[in-house]
Order: C-alpha cells, then structure tokens, then sequence
C-alpha cells in the first residue's frame, strides 16, 4: 500500500496526564473517530503512580495496604481493558491507540500480536533482544526472562482502547506491591535497568509512532498535544 493511501495516524506525546482524564480521552476519541469526525489516533504518555484493575482483576492482587498507598500517593482505579492488575508510573511509556479494525483486521488475537511486535521493534533499537508471548496470563512482551512491557486492550465495535505500557526508566519497586498481570513471582525489568541508560520518553515515544505505523500501515500526523485533547 503506498504512503498516499494509507490512513492518517494523529500522534502526540502527551507527557504526565491523569490515568482518569486519559480514559476518557481516549473514550471521547473513539466515538469521533467511530462518527467519522476525526481520523485515528495514537496517543503517547506517561501517568503518576496509580495501580488498574482489568476486567479479569482480583483486588487480591494489589498487596499494599490503604496506608502505604495513600503514604506514596498511588491511586487505584477499575478500568475496562482486559487483563488483570498491573502499574503505571513516572518514567513508563503508555501508548493507546484508537484504530478501526475493520474490515481486514478483525481478529483480536491479532491484533495483540502486531502490538507485541511493534515493541519488539522499538527494543531492538536501543539494543535489546526481546520476545512476545501471546499465552495469557504472560501476555506481553519480555527480555532474558523478565517482562518489559504489559498489554492490556479494550475493542468495542472493532475500535480499539487502552494498549501497551512499556517500562522506560520506571521505578520498578512499585511493581512488587501487586501480582503483575496476576503473575507470581514475575520478574519486571526496565529500558534504563538493563541498558544503564535513561532515555527520554519522547525518543520512545518517536519510535513507537514509527513502528506502529509499519506495522499497521498507517501514515503518522504529528499534531499538538493541544489538538489531540480537545
């Protein structure tokens, strides 16, 4: 398909916004896009410190107590993507894409793979070798053992919510106050952690536009965060 035909992907890096406000960004975008008054849209951020519960969630499964939480500031909040609990942060890359599957991408499990691949594009290009596995509860995608990057999807009418979290220069510890994914005993890692190196979450996020639109085929727009808020 040649680049004039393919259809335009509105991106913009969003920087620190509320997990709350981002559900109902990305709510608000996809009725416009489903209405025809706006295209698709890749939207790229990173949140403050909040644990989500997805549809298969067991509050079980966050370990803190109402203390600690309220003690660092971590907010808990129910959401409708799938999968089970895991963590957003300062320093971890969110990506959520509002695509219309239809009509030749309407398979689900597919469209998780092409997920999963465009991450492990983006980590071979900072020098890491990573895997996706596509067997739940290990959904995501990992490097030597150890999970890099969650996934968690929401597709109503064939329109796409929620997404993929990948762990930049994330503070990891946040991680073992929850059963990640409802994984025991999982093993997370970072970009900074294996690499030594803090990267921007804009260079990331750079990437993942790139990668996204080769493997969806779509051509990136580049907009104002202003202009994908509003």
């Amino acid at each position: 398909m040649s680049e004039t035909n393919q259809l335009a992907l509105e991106w913009s890096y969003l920087g620190r916004l509320d997990y709350r406000r981002a559900m109902a960004l990305q709510e608000h975008r996809r009725e416009r896009l489903r209405s025809g008054e706006a295209s698709e849209a890749l939207i790229l951020l990173e949140h403050a410190h909040v644990y989500t519960l997805g549809r298969n969630a067991s509050r079980s499964d966050i370990l803190a107590n109402p203390d600690w939480l309220r003690a660092r500031g971590v907010e808990v909040v129910e959401c409708d993507r799938g999968g089970q609990v895991t963590y957003h942060g300062p320093g971890q890359l969110v990506g959520y894409p509002i695509l219309d599957l239809s009509p030749d991408r309407r398979d689900l499990r597919r469209y998780v793979r092409d997920l999963q691949e465009v991450l492990v594009r983006v980590l071979a290009e900072v020098g890491l070798s990573a895997e996706s596995k596509s067997q739940s509860p290990e959904i995501g995608v990992w490097v030597k053992g150890r999970k890099i990057a969650s996934l968690g999807v929401h597709v109503s009418r064939w329109i796409t919510t929620h997404g993929f979290a990948l762990n930049v220069n994330t503070d990891l510890s946040y991680f073992s106050s929850i059963v990640p994914c409802g994984l025991q005993g999982v093993e997370m890692t970072s970009i900074s952690q294996l690499t030594g190196r803090t990267m921007p979450l804009e260079d990331l996020a750079d990437l993942c536009v790139r990668h996204l639109a080769e493997v969806f085929h779509r051509r990136p727009l580049a907009v104002s965060p202003d202009r994908l808020m509003r």
